[in-house]
């Protein structure tokens, strides 16, 4: 599965359905570029079971005032269109295959 970039119109379609990672950046934010590389990874090996979301906090205000993001990289999991989980900050591959694994 490809990684899917949410806009503020379909990203209440995006998430309604399975075990969604809902990645909140920007192009600006440094450690927003440093996780980009690791969620692609998890894409490649996770797809099947965690579809991953990509919104642009710059060009999609209302969805990131909507779950009251304050600083990015801030990651949401949902489960059938419910946030079962909350990460603020860049995370290491490894430890986001865990807190993955905790809701699979």
């Amino acid at each position: 599965m490809a990684i899917v970039n949410a806009t503020d119109q379909n990203f209440k379609a995006e998430v309604e359905k399975g075990t969604v990672l809902v990645d909140f950046w920007a192009p600006w934010c440094g450690p927003c570029k440093m996780i980009a590389p690791v969620l692609e990874e998890l894409d490649k090996e996770l797809g099947d079971k965690v579809k991953i979301v990509k919104v642009n906090v710059d060009e999609n205000p209302e969805t990131a005032s909507q779950f009251g993001i304050m600083s990015i990289p801030t990651l949401l999991l949902f489960k059938d269109n419910e946030v079962v989980d909350k990460w603020v900050g860049f995370q290491p591959k490894e430890a986001l295959v865990e807190k993955l694994n905790a809701h699979l």
